[in-house]
């Protein structure tokens, strides 16, 4: 798959550049802290963080008191993630086929990751999520909201080819849906347009719970 290999290498190519600009993202995120402290208290066993990049919102779920394991397909993410948080877990995987048993996780959170995804191929890592949670765990999504795609061809100093995914949240939580997932929470907030990490677009954040 195409959009795999240009997400991998260009995330490859960035990550050391990335992992220190995106280091402290959620002390400035207030919203974002309050996102994942309800997901942390909600979910009971372990959590996969897929696409977890250079591993800081696994970091803050593990100080959180959440058993959690980061995966990405990025190995220059990886190896980021594994040199500032040597005390996690993390692993090379690609969201459409994680190498975790079936119902073998109480929690999944796919922040900022599903944005990659185009929509032809977003039914089959929503499966793959429910396929891996156990009867009534958690699922939480994070992104951009609106419609489209947004190409990049640079990141910083770096030639890149990334495709960013906006999604509508209703539609999303309908896919979910689809999927046979109860969907219990969406919140839409206002861009953060002030301090280092401003944003362009509104945020969408969508809690969702599996069958049984």
């Amino acid at each position: 798959m195409d959009f795999l290999a240009d997400t991998r290498r260009s995330y490859d190519v960035s990550a050391d550049d990335y992992a220190a600009w995106i280091r402290d993202e959620l002390a400035a995120k207030p919203f974002d802290r309050s996102v994942l402290a309800v997901f942390a208290e909600l979910v009971r066993g372990p959590v996969a963080d897929v696409g977890c990049g250079t591993g800081r919102v696994a970091a803050h779920l593990h100080d959180l008191g959440v058993d959690v394991t980061g995966l990405d397909l990025s190995p220059g993410m990886l190896a980021a993630a594994r040199r500032t948080y040597p005390h996690l877990r993390f692993a090379e995987a690609t969201m459409t086929a994680l190498p975790v048993a079936d119902g073998a996780l109480g929690g999944v959170i796919a922040w900022y990751s599903t944005i990659h995804v185009p929509d032809s191929h977003l039914p089959a890592a929503l499966a793959e999520f429910r396929r891996v949670l156990s009867p009534g765990g958690h699922l939480q999504l994070a992104f951009q909201s609106g419609g489209g795609a947004e190409h990049r061809t640079r990141a910083g100093r770096h030639e890149v080819a990334l495709t960013f995914h906006r999604r509508d949240p209703a539609e999303l939580a309908d896919r979910l849906r689809d999927n046979g997932f109860t969907v219990r929470a969406q919140l839409l907030r206002a861009p953060d347009t002030d301090g280092p990490y401003p944003e362009n677009t509104p945020q969408a954040y969508v809690l969702a719970r599996a069958p049984g």
